[in-house]
């Protein structure tokens, strides 16, 4: 495939076969960044995990301390006191009534994060075709699904740089630290947070090299290779 002068420009300044640092990487991430737009700084990585066996799954979530650098739209579903809670708490939409569910049924789906109160799941469920292939269905385990009590703190983490991790089914994971306009040490930091979640989260029954491959890229640029050995010893200062 033909590749833009751009693109072409920024790749010159990769050595495709070389593992950079993670101080390394991040600052080539930003350096090798040329849309007009604030671009995405991105992690990809290969696991040695088999996702055809449910306990090799990996499915978490993890605080980036500097967040994504872009508004989190954050959806609610909720009843009665919930609901008015969650607008109060900052939800920019709350589907306390059939209309929005209808709404969402039919292909609504301006907002980045669902979290849904343990009582309103029963409506929740019949959005599953709509929610789930777009990795928006709320769950326990990824803090989506909460209490009433605890649902204004969700609603704030969710805004604040809250970011789920999930396997996908080639043993992938894709995963936003921030803008390319942040700072590197910004990056590194949410990197650095990103790997103690990952390494937490590694299965019991994972065996052998954990992490077989990891790039770093910018929206569009081209990908770098980190020294996989060194993310994995990075250290989240939170």
């Amino acid at each position: 495939m033909a590749r833009g002068k751009k693109y072409t420009e920024a790749a010159e300044k990769v050595e495709e076969e070389r593992e950079y640092t993670p101080e390394e990487a991040l600052a080539l991430a930003k350096d090798t960044s040329y849309t007009k737009f604030d671009g995405t700084v991105e992690v990809h990585m290969r696991l040695g995990l088999d996702p055809r066996h449910a306990e090799q799954q990996i499915r978490d979530v993890v605080m980036l301390p500097h967040g994504l650098g872009k508004e989190v739209r954050v959806l609610v579903f909720a009843q009665g006191d919930a609901a008015r809670a969650a607008r109060e708490a900052g939800a920019d939409a709350v589907a306390d009534d059939d209309a929005m569910l209808k709404k969402i049924e039919g292909g609504w789906l301006d907002f980045d994060v669902a979290i849904a109160t343990q009582d309103s799941m029963g409506n929740v469920g019949r959005l599953g075709r709509v929610l789930g292939p777009r990795g928006l269905m709320p769950n326990p385990k990824t803090g989506t699904v909460v209490s009433e009590e605890n649902l204004p703190r969700a609603i704030e983490e969710a805004k604040a740089g809250r970011v789920e991790f999930r396997l996908d089914k080639t043993a992938n994971l894709h995963v936003p630290i921030g803008k390319a306009s942040f700072e590197a040490q910004q990056l590194y930091e949410n990197l650095a947070a990103l790997m103690e979640a990952i390494r937490k989260a590694r299965p019991a029954s994972a065996k052998g090299i954990f992490i077989r491959r990891m790039v770093v890229c910018s929206t569009m640029g081209p990908a770098i290779r980190v020294d996989a050995n060194q993310a994995q010893a990075m250290e989240s200062q939170n």
